[in-house]
């Protein structure tokens, strides 16, 4: 049965929504992976500042279409290999 423009899909309903994020392109050497870093801020539990930690994630390129310095958003999925289970949505910005 062929989707009517304007239903849900019912397979991405079953699904769920999954975690999306956004960071910066580290390398593209890879065949059809990027390491994507991903920043953020955690509040230190005994002093209170608050200080800058970084996660750097094996994302899944089907085209090679990422570049180093470009800003992308990356999506949950399956795991692909020992230490790749996200894969690119989108190029938000590219890096001139």
């Amino acid at each position: 049965m062929a989707n009517v423009v304007g239903e849900p899909n019912v397979q991405s309903a079953k699904r769920g929504k999954r975690e999306c994020r956004v960071g910066t392109v580290l390398s593209d050497k890879s065949d059809k992976t990027i390491k994507v870093r991903f920043d953020y801020t955690i509040k230190h539990p005994k002093y209170g500042k608050y200080y800058t930690r970084s996660t750097t994630l094996h994302t899944h390129d089907e085209k090679n279409e990422a570049k180093v310095g470009d800003v992308v958003e990356v999506m949950a999925s399956r795991r692909m290999s020992k230490t790749k289970c996200w894969r690119l949505a989108r190029i938000i910005r590219s890096a001139s």
